[in-house]
């Protein structure tokens, strides 16, 4: 028999977050992860979903019914967009400027579709005309799909032309919106988007691990149509949303399909209550307020970005690395003298340039002052 392990409670430091994610976390959230734990099919509980469903779609702008949080982190909200929609044999223009891009691709050639790569210089949007040039192309697409918000680099793509396209070319639009639901311009039922996934750890300022998704009637009329079973049962959307509408089983009760994250979920009611309290187009000027302040410390201490400023996300903020200056050993000492966390390159830019993230509650005077002098000292 193992004997026990002796180990203490766990009790970290009070970080400050300013990677590329998770974020610094509202206070009001974590106090709501807090209270006691019902029954996931709890009559307060269910009320509580409905609630949780009308802020998911306020944050989206959207009224599509298929709306909800999916019970796994973003990278899970984007294979459920892909395996309850894409079936095998299927044509998929995949836009790729990025890691995010390429994991899109992935998700593709798993569910045993076609991937046509549309590839974009790193650091910079999707193109629009190459998307059109790859859809004149393809007429056979079925689904155009690309990442609003670039995490890995920084850059912000025209969600809304392109969705234009999509649907000018009969394609469904599968959109990812991990990084940019909640700190920049998104409107789902406005630009047309089909399916589109976030996570709750960026600008929603949440603990990590779920996902908000949400179909629009012509995605879900797709997923209906369907002539294979969805490949994942777990993620089968036609199952889960038994769960969040009441629309299957006796009576039109909830049906059982998992234990949902029940603590979690209190905890993303409450990032969005508070986002809808600050209100959307509050929160998008906020972001961009303090990335402009952001900005101008960074440049004037000979930092350059990645992304130009046209289509430079201000919730990711992507710079190069000076000349001489080792990454790791930056990183290294902003945590253990200012306990802030910034992230480092991913992909091509591994090495090559730290990402600073203003997201949520992250973005805020005080953390932009805080990173600006410490990257000051540390540099001399």
């Amino acid at each position: 028999m193992l004997t026990a392990p002796k180990v203490n409670s766990f009790n970290p430091p009070r970080r400050i977050l300013m990677g590329p994610g998770p974020s610094d976390v509202y206070p009001e959230v974590l106090a709501a992860q807090s209270r006691p734990t019902v029954g996931h099919l709890d009559p307060l509980f269910v009320g509580m979903m409905d609630e949780l469903k009308a802020l998911i779609q306020y944050a989206f702008q959207t009224s599509n019914p298929m709306t909800m949080a999916v019970s796994a982190p973003g990278s899970a909200g984007m294979e459920t967009c892909f395996v309850n929609l894409v079936e095998p044999g299927e044509k998929v223009i995949v836009c790729r400027n990025g890691v995010f891009g390429e994991r899109m691709r992935q998700n593709v050639e798993r569910v045993g579709a076609t991937a046509v790569v549309v590839d974009n210089e790193w650091g910079t949007p999707v193109s629009v005309s190459d998307v059109e040039a790859a859809l004149k192309a393809n007429p056979d697409a079925k689904f155009l799909a690309f990442v609003h918000a670039e995490t890995s680099t920084g850059a912000l793509s025209d969600a809304k032309a392109l969705c234009a396209l999509a649907r000018q070319y009969h394609c469904l639009s599968i959109v990812d919106a991990v990084t940019s639901l909640g700190g920049v311009e998104l409107r789902v039922d406005e630009w047309g988007i089909d399916a589109i996934y976030s996570g709750s750890q960026k600008c929603l300022s949440c603990v990590p691990g779920l996902s908000p998704v949400s179909f629009s009637p012509a995605a879900v009329e797709k997923l209906k149509g369907r002539k294979t079973p969805v490949q994942s049962w777990f993620l089968d959307q036609s199952l889960v949303m038994g769960y969040w509408s009441g629309e299957q089983g006796a009576g039109g009760k909830r049906s059982y399909h998992h234990t949902a994250p029940v603590n979690a979920l209190y905890a993303l009611h409450e990032s969005l209550r508070l986002l809808a309290e600050e209100g959307l187009e509050n929160a998008w000027a906020r972001h961009q307020n303090m990335h402009q302040q952001l900005r101008s410390g960074l440049e004037s201490l000979g930092l350059n970005f990645v992304v130009a400023e046209a289509s430079r996300l201000p919730q990711l903020n992507a710079v190069y690395i000076p000349e001489g200056v080792d990454d790791a050993v930056v990183r290294k000492q902003l945590l253990e003298n200012y306990n802030l966390e910034i992230g480092a390159g991913l992909g091509a830019l591994a090495g090559k340039a730290w990402r600073i993230g203003l997201m949520g509650f992250g973005a805020r005077r005080e953390n932009v002052a805080l990173c600006l002098k410490a990257l000051e000292e540390v540099l001399k």
